[in-house]
């Protein structure tokens, strides 16, 4: 009895197995002849609507990597899925599937739009280990056409607010030989929805990718008005890097300059070596800060605040040459002054020492002879100097001033470049 039991239900899926080889026999042969009757006669060099209306081409696109972006070079780089959509009528059909789902080698069959980025510096297709594009084709003839591509695009960027500005990076993309009253480009999902780019997908150090405007244009040129579509993607630069490596190093510097006003004004090298150094290093800083940046012919932000860092430090081993010149004076002068007076004093000291002596007794030499020396000591200049009395106040309080305007303005001034 099980013997018959187990033949039974064998019998049974041998059935169920047949039933189902011949209905996906059946299945992928009506494919087959939907797509040979679709390919009977088509000419894919002719435009959908070739000769009447205008063809229609929705457009989506879908970030899967932003960045890096490039300030020397003026570019960014970016891998997205391209989708294109658009209504042929040569390719309505009607079967078992409301979808026909093909791979790239169909591509080459049908008419597709002559689609190139107009700011591109270079652009990939990527073909491993197949080429990485999606065909379908709808009973109605609408056909969705999807690639993944990388695209390097110009940027142009004014570095005036440089290192808190920010830049609205475009990418455009029509037809290279349709005009606008052969193909129109349309954003698929509305000038909102149509550019995705999700968080995940961003890839940059530098900047933060704050959003993106879309719109649609119409470009002239000699062969006539082409359907563009644009893309502005809107950046943000960081300023984290730059406050750890430029902006904090640079007024540790100014502040160390200023530390000389409290050495005493008689050490001479200390102070000397002191305002040499941070004037070195001052250079060195302002020209690692521009190497990341191309060679603009106007000062940025960074330029300026280097600038006026550099006058504080200079201005510090300046103000030293100030107290040491008006000390040298000052010493010169009383030195000046004892020279004429104690010979005087001397010489009146030693007759009245003649007058008072007893006979026999040698007379009383003059102080700074009996000391053995030709002058007589000058007093030391010691003490604080006027000038770096007011510099060890006014010098900070300006330096102070300095930055609670520069960090102000600039931080709450709108520095994001508008879409040109």
């Amino acid at each position: 009895m099980a013997i018959h039991s187990l033949a039974l239900v064998a019998f049974i899926c041998w059935i169920s197995l047949g039933n189902v080889w011949g209905n996906e026999k059946i299945f992928s042969d009506n494919i087959t002849r939907i797509l040979d009757r679709l390919l009977d006669g088509y000419d894919n060099r002719l435009r959908p609507g070739s000769g009447g209306g205008v063809t229609e081409v929705k457009t989506d696109i879908f970030v899967t990597s932003f960045g890096p972006v490039s300030d020397v070079e003026m570019e960014y780089t970016m891998d997205m899925f391209f989708r294109q959509m658009w209504v042929d009528e040569r390719l309505k059909f009607e079967g078992p599937t409301e979808i026909l789902r093909l791979n790239n080698r169909m591509v080459d069959k049908i008419w597709t739009p002559d689609t190139f980025f107009r700011n591109s510096k270079k652009s990939i297709s990527h073909n491993m280990t197949t080429p990485n594009k999606l065909f379908r084709i709808m009973q109605n003839g609408t056909v969705l056409y999807t690639m993944r591509l990388t695209i390097s695009a110009e940027c142009p960027m004014r570095l005036m607010d440089f290192p808190m500005d920010g830049h609205s990076c475009p990418l455009r993309f029509g037809s290279y030989a349709y005009t606008s009253s052969e193909i129109m480009f349309t954003w698929r999902k509305g000038p909102i929805a149509s550019v995705d780019c999700p968080k995940e997908s961003m890839s940059l150090l530098q900047y933060d990718l704050v959003g993106q405007t879309l719109s649609s244009e119409i470009i002239k040129s000699n062969t006539g008005h082409y359907s563009v579509q644009v893309v502005h993607f809107h950046l943000q630069r960081k300023l984290g890097y730059y406050l750890i490596q430029t902006y904090i190093p640079l007024i540790m510097v100014v502040v160390l300059s200023q530390v000389s006003f409290w050495i005493n004004k008689e050490s001479v090298p200390a102070r000397t070596v002191a305002g040499i150094t941070t004037v070195l290093t001052m250079t060195t800083l302002s020209i690692s800060a521009r190497q990341s940046l191309p060679k603009v012919a106007y000062a940025t932000a960074m330029d300026w605040f280097i600038a006026v860092c550099f006058a504080f430090v200079a201005s510090a081993l300046v103000e030293f040459a100030a107290v040491n010149y008006f000390a040298t004076l000052q010493a010169n002068s009383l030195k000046k002054q004892k020279s004429d007076s104690n010979p005087q004093e001397g010489l009146k000291k030693r007759n009245h020492s003649v007058c008072r002596s007893e006979p026999g007794e040698a007379p009383a030499l003059p102080i700074f002879l009996q000391q053995g020396s030709a002058f007589p000591p000058i007093p030391q200049l010691a003490g604080t100097s006027p000038i770096d009395a007011y510099a060890r106040i006014l010098f900070p309080l300006a330096f102070g001033l300095f930055n609670l305007a520069y960090w102000y303005i600039y931080l709450v001034k709108d520095t994001m470049e508008r879409a040109r």
